[in-house]
């Protein structure tokens, strides 16, 4: 995760079980229990691996393919590993923080 706001608020709310879903043919999604604040967070920029969140609706999006940009969509860092298991996640989950 980035060293934006968003990131950590996120990374404040950890661990979450959480649901996540299929949302378009590109990215997974999982609503925090409490929405980010987009403050000093850059725009989302880049493809597989992204992780970011989508203000409007309070998302986090997990992208496993690219996509476009879109000014409602912040960067809250990337996966470092397991860009390719994004899109077999589905149903309940649990993330934790998982320092490197």
């Amino acid at each position: 995760m980035n060293e934006s706001q968003a990131a950590k608020e996120l990374y404040a709310q950890l661990p979450l079980t959480i649901e996540v879903e299929d949302f378009s043919i590109n990215d997974k999604v999982f609503y925090p229990p409490q929405k980010l604040s987009i403050t000093d967070t850059p725009m989302a920029i880049g493809g597989k691996g992204k992780l970011a969140y989508f203000e409007p609706w309070g998302d986090v999006v997990m992208f496993y393919d690219s996509f476009s940009e879109n000014s409602s969509l912040f960067e809250l860092g990337e996966s470092v590993s397991g860009q390719d298991d994004i899109e077999k996640l589905s149903g309940i989950i649990t993330i934790s923080a998982y320092d490197i």
